[in-house]
């Protein structure tokens, strides 16, 4: 499908049953499995920003004592599948991720798995330069890059978003951090790969 000219987010989507179950199994095999690496060796404080329901938070909790998880999404419907799984409710928020509230620096770690491109450009930009301000080690998004290597802009195959290439998400990320490495994910569909985007202050 030709990319529109214009970002137009379909964020009704996050409010409905088929979206939660969608999430309950997304990054089986790839994502889930690559977050896990990427904290394995950490301690402390770890923001999941559009958590959804909850589901690799409750992962990394299970196998991971030493980190303190929070979660926080833009759809109380979602959140409220995330307090049915158990997780606790003072360490979730319900918040748009450009806006947070959450104070300066609270978080060692933060991350994101397939969302920031769902953001308009303006937003993508906001996500980040809040991810840089409460995050004090590094910030981790993961999100799908074009086999074309070009920029395609924004698609709607099913879920509107951004679909670029490396060098166009990198030059968002160093916006907002003073390094940025790119690292291949495992996810992948007919037109785009994963790809991770490993953020930090210096």
């Amino acid at each position: 499908m030709p990319p529109s000219t214009e970002a137009k987010p379909d964020t009704d989507i996050y409010w409905t049953p088929a979206m939660a179950e969608a999430l309950e199994t997304w990054g089986e095999g790839n994502a889930w499995d690559e977050i896990q690496f990427l904290l394995a060796t950490t301690r402390g404080r770890v923001l999941d920003i559009a958590c959804g329901t909850g589901k690799t938070m409750q992962t990394l909790g299970q196998r991971f004592p030493a980190l303190e998880l929070h979660g926080c999404d833009i759809s109380d419907f979602l959140i409220s599948k995330a307090i049915q799984r158990g997780l606790p409710t003072d360490r979730l928020r319900v918040c748009d991720a450009t806006q947070t509230g959450y104070p300066d620096g609270m978080f060692d770690y933060s991350y994101s798995i397939g969302s920031l491109e769902h953001f308009t450009e303006q937003g993508i930009s906001d996500f980040l330069k809040e991810a840089a301000r409460l995050t004090r080690q590094f910030s981790a998004h993961m999100v799908p890059v074009t086999r074309s290597g070009r920029d395609e802009g924004w698609i709607t195959p099913h879920q509107s978003y951004y679909n670029n290439s490396v060098e166009w998400w990198l030059k968002k990320c160093r916006e907002h951090f003073g390094v940025v490495y790119d690292i291949d994910s495992r996810w992948s569909d007919q037109i785009s790969t994963g790809k991770w985007f490993i953020c930090g202050h210096s």
